[in-house]
């Protein structure tokens, strides 16, 4: 399915104002495509409804999961260190016109929000969003250094003498976790190829 169909469809059971809902949809093509989005970008949110279908079942409020994927990044800025904090606070403006309710758009904010540490959560939901934004780290090793190329490229401001050290940072930041993906689902398609995949790059770096 088309993101915008998807999207559609989403917003349409809380409001039947398809002007608001198609400038929603714009708004979100828009962020997505800007310039210097070589990773961050609508392919990303492709990717990870790729990824979470097959576990749809797993998945108790499949409502929130994909309005937090559409607005996990929609504001990213490669200088930022609030991003996640900004872009949940554009999902609560947003989530707020087409009439979600309160509790749900926290829900949304709060899931969101968890995608700046990636730590685990009791929400079992949230895992599934984690672990689906952070599966491109287990696919094969050319698609992985893709991925990497392409991070880069959004970093492109900073020099290789200050990313480099920021970039194994990150990385090793994985490794010590006891595990990189939360949920036995993805945790057994890629949690061995990821942790193959990083240690592979960091010799690179």
């Amino acid at each position: 399915m088309h993101l915008k169909d998807r999207f559609e469809e989403l917003c349409f059971p809380f409001s039947e104002d398809h002007t608001l809902v198609h400038s929603l949809w714009k708004e979100i093509e828009t962020k997505y495509s800007q310039k210097g989005r070589y990773y961050h970008n609508l392919s990303h949110l492709e990717h990870m409804f790729r990824e979470l279908e097959p576990a749809e079942n797993s998945i108790s409020d499949c409502t929130a999961v994909s309005f937090s994927v559409f607005y996990h990044d929609i504001i990213y800025n490669a200088t930022s260190k609030s991003n996640e904090e900004n872009s949940a606070v554009t999902a609560e403006k947003r989530l707020k016109e087409i009439g979600l309710g309160s509790a749900e758009i926290r829900l949304i904010s709060a899931q969101i929000l968890t995608t700046k540490s990636h730590q685990e959560s009791e929400n079992s939901d949230t895992n599934y969003l984690l672990d689906a934004d952070l599966s491109i780290l287990g696919k094969d090793f050319e698609t992985y250094i893709d991925y990497t190329q392409k991070i880069r490229r959004e970093y492109a401001i900073y020099p290789d003498f200050l990313y480099q050290p920021g970039r194994k940072k990150v990385l090793q930041h994985f490794l010590k976790l006891k595990s990189i993906f939360k949920t036995d689902y993805f945790k057994e398609q890629y949690e061995i190829q990821a942790r193959e995949n990083i240690k592979a790059e960091i010799q690179l770096l």
